[in-house]
């Protein structure tokens, strides 16, 4: 059973959001002005409580998005040495948003982490048993990590707050550095691992649908299936550059050159798949998603 937020159904969409010099915030803005979707962005820092209740009063919302957080520049390493800044925006503010969308009976939809989960011996890696909703977090590798995995659990108190797992996420914009193709294309040595992953260009209109749907709870927010580094690597060479070439490491030798450790894990993304059937899994997403629009053909 859903939150119902407060008339959203009788009156139109009005979508306040946070993030506007982010990623996902930009993208959001792209969908709602190509959906015809009134919203504004939001002014106020997360952890100001005034100043959201400022930000909500002027706008009136229907619904909240959050797409602010700390995910460190140029990684999560940052955090590692940032760790009161990163409690701040990740923890502290996103539990005063939550807290006064719920005063005010306003859905918060929370762009969140799947990169709370590591392998295990219940999920094993290629066994095609991914982690569900309802299963704890145990992968505590990285500070960042950590900060989401406690906001998560405290957010599920919270009835009005719609937490949406990303991972890895990739759009269509190879040109942007927070793309995770675009990253793994640059790296020196990329290790190869099967992960779930988010293909933005697909699941952000998705999400805009959860809110209209007024839906709340966790929901793993990615397209089912694995891909691997390697494979989206093949992927990059055999639509975009044929004589790209990459070079693999292992995860011991990927430890030596990085701060803290990265997250590897398979979602199960089948409650996203029966409440919108037309999701498609990582691969075919990546192909008519990212890659078939990006193919460079020989004579280009």
């Amino acid at each position: 059973m859903g939150f119902t937020a407060n008339g959203s159904s009788e009156k139109p969409l009005k979508f306040l959001i946070y993030g506007k010099t982010g990623w996902i915030g930009g993208l959001l803005g792209q969908i709602c002005r190509a959906q015809g979707i009134a919203f504004e962005y939001g002014n106020g820092r997360l952890e100001n409580r005034s100043q959201l209740e400022a930000d909500i009063a002027i706008v009136k919302p229907t619904h909240v998005f959050n797409a602010a957080g700390v995910t460190g520049r140029p990684n999560v390493d940052w955090c590692e040495t940032h760790k009161v800044e990163t409690i701040r925006t990740n923890v502290v503010g996103t539990l005063t948003l939550a807290d006064v969308c719920r005063e005010r009976n306003l859905i918060v939809i929370n762009y969140a982490t799947g990169c709370i989960f590591e392998y295990d011996e219940a999920h094993p890696l290629g066994s095609g048993i991914g982690f569900k909703e309802e299963d704890t977090p145990n992968f505590t590798g990285s500070f960042y990590s950590k900060t989401k995995a406690m906001v998560e659990e405290l957010l599920k108190n919270y009835e009005n707050v719609c937490t949406l797992r990303v991972r890895m996420p990739i759009s269509s914009d190879l040109s942007n550095p927070r793309n995770f193709i675009t990253k793994i294309t640059r790296y020196e040595k990329v290790v190869n691992i099967p992960n779930s992953m988010t293909i933005l260009d697909e699941l952000l209109p998705i999400s805009i649908e959860m809110a209209k749907k007024n839906l709340t709870g966790i929901w793993n927010f990615t397209n089912p299936g694995v891909v691997s580094h390697n494979e989206i690597l093949e992927m990059y060479r055999d639509y975009i550059d044929p004589y790209f070439s990459w070079k693999n490491f292992t995860l011991e030798e990927q430890a030596k050159v990085i701060v803290a450790q990265r997250s590897n894990n398979e979602l199960d993304a089948s409650k996203l798949k029966k409440q919108f059937p037309q999701l498609l899994s990582i691969k075919e997403s990546l192909i008519k998603y990212v890659f078939g629009p990006n193919h460079k053909t020989a004579s280009t």
